[in-house]
């Protein structure tokens, strides 16, 4: 376009005036060219598509969610900067794993809305929600910030080896945003140099600089979209062959992931830490029980202790049905809270119905057979656990005494809570160690009181006589000052040691006074027939246990106090 209108002055007025209307018409055609060549650059630079960052939609409560539990969490923050030193955009990643295991129904950004730099974080997050196993995994942390995070942290050494994997994809990938940003720079651009010849117009004339700048920046422009549309080409077809080393790493990182989140949530509930708990408990002090539990001296004695607890539960389920007592054999008679199984099945059987009711009308039903203490005491419940150096002797299956031990006294403690009665735990070993644990009904059982019974252990010789004198006195107490007789004590040790008869008539004394029950468990192979046993005067009931993966060889236990 020229800024000068082209006027023969030596033509004719008619001539003059057609080569006016030409020059005219030359000037509308190219205005109209540049307006429509414009026109897409406008409206692109007027409003950017916005390019998420982030995989996983999110509203700010999450994002809320997210950036407390990374500020509480050091494993996340030193896995982000261990990653970013070799990876960029590592932290929206490790944001992203966290939200897709963190929210109840976690829904994907379109990769097309996507910046392209992070296009290797969204294929990632996208097999892992599609694979079978992050189901499994959700179960476990959805709703739960700290289980969530246990999740990412579980996948670390995945994420290390994918983005590794898929470095020069996340190359091209880059390419591909900074072709991107490039487009909209020169759309930006072809804006300002149209703006600028609008201003310069005049009566419908753009002059030829401003124009030839326009021109200039549209031609940029497309050639920084036709460069943007190869790059973004260049980075799918990049990542298309990455995808399936991602999914097959994704599966293998979620299946770590939910084993890891799953034996943490069966270490809590073994050590009887009930999920609303571990909600209300802060972050930090959630992970220092998580660690102490790991590395505490019963830690491989978990499963030993959850199962005697839920042993215990079920006893006491059974306790209404059974009588109070120690399970003896198999009478005959007619009541019918202690049918044996095999009776009732004749139930089932239309043909058999008729003989059920003969027998039950002669008192002739097969009936679990019981001695023992009918009605539970109201006293403490007080766990007398010895910790000589022999506890440490293990027994089948690798189980050692003192873990057997503190699994059947951390079921009694369940116990007593469960009856709204104080508990308390005694451990000793020679006459000068002694340690007691109080947990009144009253009050919460902290858990870290609670491992902190668990894991003492004094070593040393056995003395009987100093932790029953002990226990005595704390019934005598409760006695005197809650009027609260027929307490339970339970002796669990693996030796046998003398007793003086003075001690013994006082402590004989002491109990027909309080009325309180003592049961023993006498840990390993039973002592010689022709040898006689303390234990066997001190308690009202004995029991001995041989084999230590036997966690029922104590459930009458449960049953009585």
């Amino acid at each position: 376009m020229n800024a000068e209108r082209v006027v023969a002055v030596d033509a004719k007025p008619n001539q003059r005036n057609e080569l006016n209307e030409l020059s005219d018409l030359d000037e509308w055609i190219e205005l109209h060219e540049l307006v429509s060549r414009s026109a897409k650059w406008l409206e692109l630079s007027a409003a950017v598509p916005e390019q998420h960052t982030a995989a996983v939609v999110a509203d700010r409560f999450d994002l809320i969610t997210w950036r407390d539990t990374y500020e509480q969490s050091s494993g996340l923050r030193d896995l982000a900067e261990e990653l970013s030193e070799r990876h960029d955009y590592a932290h929206d990643l490790l944001a992203d794993a966290f939200l897709a295991a963190y929210k109840l129904a976690p829904r994907l950004q379109e990769r097309e809305r996507m910046s392209p730099s992070r296009w290797v974080n969204h294929a990632v997050v996208t097999s892992l929600v599609a694979s079978p196993e992050f189901a499994e995994l959700r179960r476990e942390t959805y709703g739960d910030p700290y289980a969530a995070a246990m999740a990412v942290l579980a996948q670390a050494a995945a994420l290390r080896r994918m983005l590794e994997h898929c470095r020069e994809v996340r190359e091209r990938a880059e390419q591909a945003s900074d072709a991107r940003q490039a487009v909209e720079r020169a759309a930006k651009t072809v804006a300002e140099a149209l703006g600028r010849a609008a201003e310069e117009a005049d009566d419908g004339a753009v002059p030829a600089v401003p124009a030839g700048a326009v021109h200039q920046a549209i031609s940029a422009a497309e050639a920084a979209e036709a460069a943007a549309r190869q790059s973004i080409q260049n980075a799918v077809q990049s990542l298309a062959p990455a995808i399936p080393g991602i999914r097959s790493g994704v599966r293998a990182a979620v299946a770590k992931a939910t084993a890891a989140v799953r034996e943490e949530a069966s270490l809590m509930r073994a050590w009887g830490v009930g999920s609303g708990e571990l909600e209300r408990m802060p972050f930090g002090q959630r992970a220092l029980l998580a660690e102490r539990l790991r590395a505490g001296r019963l830690s491989q004695w978990a499963e030993l202790i959850g199962r005697f607890r839920q042993m215990a539960d079920g006893e006491r389920a059974r306790k209404v049905e059974n009588a109070g007592g120690e399970l003896v054999g198999v009478t005959l008679g007619s009541d019918l809270s202690r049918v044996i199984p095999s009776e009732l099945a004749n139930l089932g059987l239309p043909q058999l119905r008729a003989v059920f009711a003969a027998r039950y009308a002669a008192g002739e039903l097969m009936l679990y057979d019981s001695q023992g203490e009918q009605t539970t005491g109201r006293g403490a419940v007080i766990a007398c656990v010895d910790t000589s150096h022999s506890m440490y002797e293990a027994g089948p299956g690798g189980i050692t005494r003192e873990a057997w031990a503190k699994a059947c006294a951390l079921a009694l403690l369940d116990q007593a809570r469960h009856a709204r009665r104080d508990f308390v735990g005694i451990l000793f070993s020679a006459a000068d160690k002694v340690r007691v644990f109080r947990f009144p009904a009253g009050e919460p059982a902290g858990i870290d009181r609670i491992l902190d019974f668990a894991e003492t252990f004094l070593g040393g010789g056995t003395s009987f006589q100093r932790p029953l004198t002990t226990a005595g006195e704390l019934l005598e107490e409760e006695f005197n000052d809650a009027a609260r007789a027929r307490g339970d004590i339970v002796m669990i040790t693996d030796d046998a040691c003398a007793v003086t008869e003075e001690w013994m008539r006082g402590w004989n004394d002491t109990k027909h006074r309080l009325g309180f029950r003592v049961f023993g468990v006498a840990i390993g192979p039973p002592p010689a027939p022709e040898t006689a046993s303390v234990l066997d005067a001190l308690c009202d009931n004995l029991r001995s246990v041989e084999d230590l993966t036997d966690v029922h060889a104590a459930a009458d236990l449960f049953r009585v106090i």
